[in-house]
């Protein structure tokens, strides 16, 4: 462990962002925030949590290393309209020397609903050679910090999702038969 690496992390269970609000310039033409602009509150989110480990950009600059997504999967629950407050939950699920497994959940800040939930992997990548690699061991022991405080938070129903369209049984849910209307 390096020996500068400072008082223990506070870790909030589980880690909550600062709130954000909806900006007009994500509204598409449905009259709703664009699908992708839940990625970037996500993002963002993120960017606040890891930071409290040490892997914010300080980090990239001091150590040449960083972090990278490498797997995504996000459930839109609901919508989101202009200047709406939210704020991310993370919860870390897992992590091992090269990745960290986190579940997020993009809620609105007054009401507490869930808009939209993300699953996401990220891989400990060293800048210079674009290659993963493991994680310093103070970087470890953070990690393991939050993942020992986020342990006793129950599992979320949406972890570990898969998508697809699954095959109906025999006879189960078949469309009517097309009529023909005539006039009278």
């Amino acid at each position: 462990m390096k020996e500068d690496a400072g008082p223990p992390i506070l870790v909030f269970t589980p880690f909550v962002s600062s709130t954000m609000r909806v900006e007009s310039a994500w509204i598409d033409y449905n009259g709703h925030m664009n699908m992708a602009y839940y990625l970037v509150l996500f993002d963002r989110a993120v960017d606040e949590a890891l930071a409290l480990v040490g892997l914010g950009e300080r980090y990239v600059a001091e150590r040449g290393c960083s972090y990278f997504t490498a797997e995504i999967h996000t459930v839109y629950l609901r919508e989101l309209a202009v200047d709406e407050e939210v704020r991310v939950t993370l919860q870390l699920v897992d992590h091992d020397e090269k990745r960290i497994h986190a579940y997020l959940e993009i809620r609105h800040h007054r009401d507490g609903w869930i808009a939209a939930s993300c699953e996401k992997m990220f891989l400990h990548v060293a800048m210079e050679e674009r290659k993963v690699t493991a994680f310093p061991d103070d970087i470890l022991l953070n990690l393991a910090a939050m993942k020992a405080a986020h342990a006793g938070l129950p599992r979320p129903d949406r972890l570990g999702r898969s998508i697809g369209i699954k095959p109906r049984r025999k006879g189960a849910g078949r469309a009517a038969p097309a009529t023909s209307r005539t006039r009278h």
